[in-house]
């Protein structure tokens, strides 16, 4: 029998393979960025083209999470999980034979969102975890976050060795892996919503009304993915260039760097759960903002962007987990549309972000990007420390 985590229903065992679920499903979103140059290549199309397959993923991956996450707080959990799963493994072998960018588009739409079952597991280990939800949220967050920034070493590696296809049909492979797994593993959780389908998404729309904290923490949450989507994609193009000139496999173990950070989200989550989330917000984009001043005054150091995408990363991250351990606080009942409300902006944000980041890329490369990325942190900051701003107004009143 599997030892209980202290204060919830999951044991260790299901925490650790939600986490390696999860991390697995989302790294799919991810996977193009280090090897977009080599889709370019293999279509004979431009950057810009390409580039746009990392739009369509984080499109796909906003609009899974808006139309259908919000089913976990109507039909049983396990069941959409697993669903989306098999519908992801088989969009992933598609990929895997495309023949045209056009296909690739249409693909990595649909791929995107399939693979939201990460933002179902999220919810119900809030559901079930109702004492340390931050330290438990956290523990599954390290998964995503490793799916994320692995992603990019992985498909990296592949492409490099093999070819960029072969880095969805490996994928396909371990989707099915932990499909399976959680079939067995997963637990199942009754939900007591009864309304339609339509009334479900009108009562999502209702989550941004009834809690300031969601709207607060989603737009926080929306400017960082927006930053940190920014970072990744033009990041590809500026080490591919001079005076780097890194191939895709190099450009890969830039992640390994940021995995480092993803490491911390437990110890984020536990902070999250103590209380004060505002001052450690505050300290979180802090480190965003000197990541992006070394980015910019030492572009050209291959060390110094690798203490940027330390730096980066953490503070990214940081603020992700314990926005995440906020909102789950606010209606156990409703955490499907509360997640829903809140990664569909922070998707959004990564989408809106990319696609600006690919516009100062063409316009003027990476200076250009650095300084959009600074804007975006600096909006961060004022969005948080507003509410300090505005209860110290009140008070010398």
């Amino acid at each position: 029998m599997e030892k209980q985590i202290s204060g919830n229903g999951l044991t260790k065992f299901q925490v650790l393979i939600m986490a390696i679920a999860s991390g697995v499903c989302v790294a799919n979103v991810y996977y193009n960025q280090p090897i977009l140059k080599d889709i370019a290549s293999s279509f004979q199309v431009s950057e810009g083209e390409a580039g746009s397959i990392s739009v369509l993923s984080q499109v796909g991956y906003g609009f899974g999470l808006f139309f259908l996450i919000p089913l976990g707080d109507k039909i049983n959990k396990k069941t959409l999980i697993l669903s989306l799963l098999l519908c992801l493994f088989c969009l992933l072998i598609a990929m895997t034979f495309s023949q045209n960018i056009v296909q690739v588009w249409i693909l990595s739409v649909a791929i995107g969102i399939t693979t939201v079952s990460a933002q179902v597991i999220l919810p119900l280990a809030a559901s079930i975890d109702r004492v340390t939800t931050g330290q438990t949220v956290g523990s599954i967050f390290t998964g995503i976050l490793i799916g994320i920034l692995g992603a990019r070493v992985f498909s990296g590696y592949i492409a490099e060795s093999f070819s960029w296809r072969y880095v969805y049909g490996f994928s396909g492979v371990m989707i099915l892996i932990v499909t399976v797994l959680l079939k067995i593993y997963l637990p199942n959780v009754n939900n007591e919503y009864s309304g339609g389908y339509f009334d479900l998404l009108k009562s999502t729309l209702q989550q941004l009304k009834r809690f300031s904290l969601l709207r607060e923490a989603s737009l926080i949450g929306g400017l960082m993915f927006g930053v940190f989507c920014s970072f990744w994609t033009t990041l590809t193009f500026h080490l591919s260039g001079a005076p780097f000139n890194f191939q895709s496999d190099t450009i890969g173990m830039y992640g390994f760097v940021a995995i480092a950070g993803a490491l911390m989200a437990p110890i984020f989550g536990k902070l999250a759960d103590r209380g004060n989330s505002q001052r450690s917000l505050t300290i979180y984009v802090s480190l965003v903002i000197v990541s992006l001043v070394i980015a910019k005054i030492a572009a050209s150091s291959a060390l110094a962007i690798a203490v940027a995408v330390l730096l980066l990363d953490v503070g990214v991250q940081a603020i992700q987990v314990t926005n995440v351990a906020r909102i789950y606080t606010l209606d156990a009942q409703s955490n499907s549309r509360i997640n829903t409300v809140y990664m569909t902006t922070y998707f959004i944000g990564g989408a809106v972000g990319t696609s600006i980041g690919l516009l100062c890329w063409n316009l003027g490369g990476w200076n250009l990007v650095t300084w959009q990325m600074l804007v975006f942190t600096l909006l961060t900051f004022l969005v948080i420390v507003r509410p300090k701003i505005t209860t110290a107004s009140i008070n010398n009143k």
